[in-house]
């Protein structure tokens, strides 16, 4: 798949800038995640444009993100979420590679199934942030803060997508690649992972409606458990096992695409 497409169909979509959207920002929101193959992704964009508008700043509508993952010595963080353990956590610093913006985040799920983030704005390059902010995580995460170490890095393309009058934010993660701090890499350029970000049901989104078309079902999608089973060889993989069947599929529709 040429990135170009992505670029030209997305120049066709009405922009949106970050003061229009903080209508729905949602930091507590339902979240429910989609991947696929990033070979739909054009027909996908092309099926939603007049639905919805694009994220746009400084004249850019596709944006570079790194991030730091973080957790305790014995894998809390990712335990939790490779078992579906409710009431858990994530602790990560993200960085937007277009403006250099960092921010420590703390990402919990509830046991209704809400996320709520919370978040405070970094110095861009400096790795002490864990420990400059023992008081903030301590408030959100409890035990175990002051132990966080990193232990993946993850970086992706966003599409933000919003509609104001549906009161949801879409986005779109591809060019997706994990690294430990060791130096190996694991690069998928075919996967694509869509989130509908909502106050509400998403069973009443016009892009769900254009995913149910194209066969793109909703499932549990942890870019930070996946990475750290791909590029870590972290224990419990078997429980991860039919996402990496799933993405083993998409990879071979991508090439599959690719080579036609």
């Amino acid at each position: 798949m040429e990135l170009t497409k992505i670029t030209d169909i997305l120049a066709e979509f009405e922009p949106i800038g970050l003061d229009g959207m903080s209508a729905v920002r949602y930091m507590n929101r339902v979240d429910t995640k989609y991947p696929f193959s990033v070979s739909k992704l054009p027909l996908l964009l092309n099926n939603v444009r007049s639905l919805y508008q694009t994220l746009e700043i400084a004249q850019k509508r596709e944006f570079r993100y790194r991030t730091v993952y973080f957790d305790t010595p014995d894998l809390l963080f990712y335990n939790q979420h490779v078992t579906g353990k409710l009431n858990r956590a994530k602790v990560r610093i993200r960085t937007y590679e277009s403006n250099g913006l960092t921010f420590l985040e703390v990402k919990q799920k509830s046991n209704k199934g809400r996320t709520s983030k919370s978040r405070m704005e970094k110095e861009p390059g400096n790795m002490n942030h864990i420990q400059q902010s023992a008081e903030f995580l301590e408030e959100l995460i409890s035990s175990g803060a002051s132990s966080l170490k990193a232990v993946v890095n993850t970086g992706f393309t966003r599409i933000t997508l919003v509609s104001l009058p549906e009161a949801e934010r879409i986005t779109i993660d591809y060019d997706i690649c994990w690294n430990n701090m060791k130096g190996d890499c694991v690069k998928m350029p075919f996967l694509a992972i869509a989130e509908i970000k909502s106050e509400k049901s998403t069973s009443l989104s016009p892009f769900f409606r254009e995913l149910k078309l194209l066969g793109i079902r909703s499932t549990g999608f942890s870019k930070y458990a996946m990475g750290m089973a791909m590029v870590n060889g972290v224990s419990k993989q078997n429980i991860l096992k039919p996402k990496i069947l799933l993405m083993n599929r998409m990879r071979d529709e991508y090439y599959s695409n690719s080579n036609a």
